[in-house]
């Protein structure tokens, strides 16, 4: 069983050497890591190319010509993590936000479901506690009420970049359905495997500022995810399990 993170970097020089070796400090057989970097002016992809060199096959570098987005980085990821074999696919920040500590539990609970959710807003589920009042209602409006009364989905942190997808559940999504290219991103691949009828499962997290470097969440990609909700909406309204693309018939059938 092979296991595969992807993790798109922007100026994170500091943190991908901390976030690897806590990675493979971690007891999940078959671990590897793939590092999207959008050409990095701190020299990001020069240090994902130092770990490939040092764990030859246990890290994968995928160099972008510029800052293309989010959206796009993952796209590349989970399509690349699809051709080297793997079998989970988890997507996570470099910036110590989403905990690696968390990475076991969600790869027993995908046995039993087509993707976890690390979430802050189920039971159990925090946010980083220097977070003031009005941040944290505008981030519990966006995903608690917002999002999912425009959307209709039954996720409660539909805004979460946190997951563990089964390469399956990815290939069944049809990645070439997914368009948006920031935040939005993370909204738009929970809508389409709900109304695909994918089984997802949330685990309450403990969700931390990032422990350096600077926040790419600036409000006018706040504002923009927001009215862009509605266009993930029409896009995929109509997407029915039917519309799961069926898997490609092995060379033994």
């Amino acid at each position: 069983m092979k296991t595969l993170v992807v993790i798109p970097t922007y100026n994170e020089a500091d943190n991908l050497p901390l976030i690897a070796a806590e990675l493979w400090a971690l007891d999940v057989a078959g671990l590897e890591i793939l590092i999207v970097d959008d050409n990095s002016p701190d020299g990001t992809g020069e240090v994902a190319e130092n770990l490939a060199l040092r764990r030859p096959g246990a890290v994968h570098v995928i160099h972008r010509p510029g800052k293309a987005g989010l959206g796009t980085a993952y796209i590349a990821g989970f399509r690349r993590a699809i051709e080297l074999g793997a079998d989970q696919i988890i997507q996570m920040d470099a910036d110590f936000s989403h905990s690696p500590l968390y990475l076991p539990q969600m790869v027993t609970a995908l046995e039993a479901c087509d993707v976890v959710i690390g979430s802050r807003y189920v039971a159990g589920g925090r946010l980083d506690e220097n977070w003031g009042m009005g941040r944290y209602l505008l981030s519990w409006w966006a995903n608690s009420v917002y999002s999912r009364t425009i959307l209709r989905i039954q996720t409660r942190d539909a805004t979460a970049g946190f997951k563990c997808w089964r390469a399956d559940t990815l290939r069944g999504m049809d990645l070439s359905r997914i368009r948006s290219n920031g935040y939005i991103f993370q909204v738009e691949m929970t809508y389409v495997a709900e109304r695909l009828g994918y089984r997802i499962l949330e685990i309450p997290i403990h969700f931390e500022d990032r422990h350096r470097g600077r926040s790419k969440m600036t409000m006018r990609v706040k504002l923009e995810a927001a009215w862009r909700v509605w266009e993930v909406w029409w896009r995929h309204r109509h997407l029915t399990p039917i519309d799961r693309v069926k898997p490609e018939p092995s060379s033994t059938d």
